[in-house]
């Protein structure tokens, strides 16, 4: 078991403290950034890749966030967007019809909500792959091999989805500051995963 630093002197808080501090600082900056949708996956993604770059040492500040995101903001990532905001609406509409009493709604709801939740797997892996800083296409095609082969990490990232949903539903303005914790815990599973 790797043991964490001692305090310093003078130091209130220590390193796992800090840590969890950034991680909240960096989701509350990912939860303004997200406020377009559009913009949500490279949000998302650049608060994975904020967080993976605390394990070399560098900050995991709002500040490091909203430099890197100013920079990699590009159509591909708009894109990303449009298409994570389309299937939305499409799974809203689907669950919508089942609701209204169609023939067979009840297993057409399992199914929809079964490929919803794939998808929503696929796309927070893809956001937690360095890929997706420069290329959409190669993290989402990577992101649904991973969570085929590593079924046990996809559990892990629907059990974290599950908790950022509840505690945001709990207490509203957890909401704000979720997006951080969902982000370590993709960025865990991806790191998991190539260690």
């Amino acid at each position: 078991m790797s043991e964490m630093p001692a305090r310093e002197a003078g130091e209130v808080f220590g390193p796992r403290m800090t840590l969890f501090a950034d991680v909240l600082s960096v989701g509350l900056a990912t939860a303004v950034a997200s406020l377009p949708l559009l913009t949500a996956p490279a949000a998302l993604s650049t608060a994975c890749a904020v967080l993976r770059g605390a394990r070399e040492d560098q900050p995991a500040t709002a500040g490091r966030y909203f430099a890197l995101l100013r920079r990699r903001l590009r159509t591909g990532d708009l894109a990303a967007g449009a298409f994570a905001v389309a299937g939305m609406l499409l799974l809203a509409a689907d669950l919508a019809l089942a609701r209204a009493g169609l023939p067979g709604a009840p297993l057409f709801a399992v199914v929809a909500a079964a490929i919803g939740a794939c998808a929503m797997v696929v796309g927070l892996r893809a956001c937690a792959r360095r890929e997706s800083l420069t290329d959409w296409r190669t993290a989402v095609r990577e992101a649904a091999r991973d969570s085929v082969r590593d079924v046990g990490g996809s559990g892990l990232v629907l059990l974290a989805v599950a908790t950022a949903a509840l505690c945001a539903w709990m207490l509203v303005p957890l909401a704000f500051l979720a997006p951080g914790p969902l982000a370590l815990a993709v960025t865990a599973v991806d790191v998991r995963r190539g260690g």
